[in-house]
């Protein structure tokens, strides 16, 4: 059975998550997993190992640039004579999808559509494990949303992978839900829930929620609760502000139904998270 993982049980109120990760060869394989609410971006840096997927194994070489979404049930193996070392940057999907649809990156869906994670071709290996060292740097510090932006800006540029066949068109947000979705972020907004999630977008409420769920597999409900807890875990990490007004700035009708929330999601309280994550800032 494979072990399925939060973004926020590392990333801890950051907006994204770096590490240099490297396997020995002939190692023991890295746990089978999957990722329940993130992506990442894995740049092999040195050597060489294998992929490990449901639907077979993929050689990783010096250079590759990887995309694993959040359905791919992945472990990581070295191999000889050198083993393996990759640089790992995981950001929440959430964040990804609004970034992708902005940009209108990959309009296709045809990264999303792929039967596993998507290998991209590096024009300037040098340049690209340079993006990932940064975004490994910046993360040694006390990153912002920016840094995150500027990561995907710097890398994609960076490579071309083989275009895939498409989803239906049907699967790819509009521009207003797109709009609707970033503009969602804001607190004002996220105090409104729903219903200004409903005023934004500016559709039926059964439009609004077939859109959605095409577009991003949830519920309005889902989505608004996601980035209330997202917009959370960020001023829980950051700030020194009391909880009960955490609360409240994100939209929750209580502190105790703020905290029964996030437990549930995270499998922690706000108070032990808020004291593990400014831990996590100490070097």
């Amino acid at each position: 059975m494979s072990q399925v993982l939060r973004f926020e049980w590392s990333a801890l109120g950051r907006p994204y998550h770096a590490a240099r990760v490297g396997f020995a060869p002939r190692a023991r394989d890295s746990e089978l997993h999957t990722h329940a609410d993130f992506h990442e971006l894995m740049g092999v840096t040195a050597g060489a190992g294998e992929h490990l997927l449901e639907t077979g194994t993929l050689p990783l070489v010096a250079g590759d640039v990887v995309l694993v979404r959040p359905r791919d049930r992945h472990a990581i193996r070295g191999s000889a004579p050198d083993g393996l070392e990759f640089i790992n940057v995981a950001f929440p999907s959430s964040a990804w999808q609004g970034f992708l649809n902005l940009t209108r990156t990959n309009p296709t869906g045809s990264w999303d559509a792929a039967k596993q994670p998507v290998v991209f071709q590096t024009r300037d290996p040098a340049a690209a494990a340079e993006v990932f060292e940064s975004a490994l740097q910046r993360f040694a510090g006390e990153p912002e949303h920016f840094d995150l932006m500027r990561f995907w800006i710097d890398l994609l540029p960076q490579v071309s992978p083989e275009e895939l066949p498409a989803r239906a068109s049907a699967n790819q947000a509009p521009d207003w839900l797109a709009r609707a979705c970033v503009a969602m972020r804001a607190e004002e907004n996220l105090r409104g829930g729903v219903p200004r999630l409903l005023d934004l977008a500016g559709v039926s409420p059964a439009h609004l929620s077939r859109t959605l769920r095409a577009a991003y597999g949830m519920t309005p409900t889902d989505f608004v609760a996601d980035l209330r807890l997202e917009q959370a875990a960020s001023l829980l990490a950051a700030t020194s502000a009391p909880i009960a007004e955490i609360a409240t700035r994100c939209g929750f009708s209580s502190q105790s139904y703020f905290t029964r929330c996030f437990t549930t999601a995270h499998a922690i309280s706000p108070r032990a998270f808020r004291r593990q994550s400014q831990r996590a800032f100490v070097p």
